[in-house]
């Protein structure tokens, strides 16, 4: 199990974090989600290694930002 939070730029409403939310869950392994629009963060649980670029991508798609 691993579990790491990430920076999204650009969240602005709930819209926003369900987005989000969506398409990093597409990634294969990962098993839950938190995103908090509060903090521009998304934690995101997988039970094998995260694979950043693909956690980039997927934010991308959503249409915002990962930070650096």
């Amino acid at each position: 199990m691993e579990t790491k939070t990430y920076t999204v730029i650009g969240m602005t409403c709930s819209h926003c974090v369900n987005s989000v939310g969506s398409e990093i869950g597409k990634i294969p392994g990962v098993t839950e989600v938190q995103v908090d629009l509060t903090n521009g963060t998304a934690t995101v649980i997988s039970d094998r290694p995260l694979d950043d670029a693909a956690v980039a991508a997927a934010v991308d798609e959503a249409g915002y930002e990962l930070g650096r």
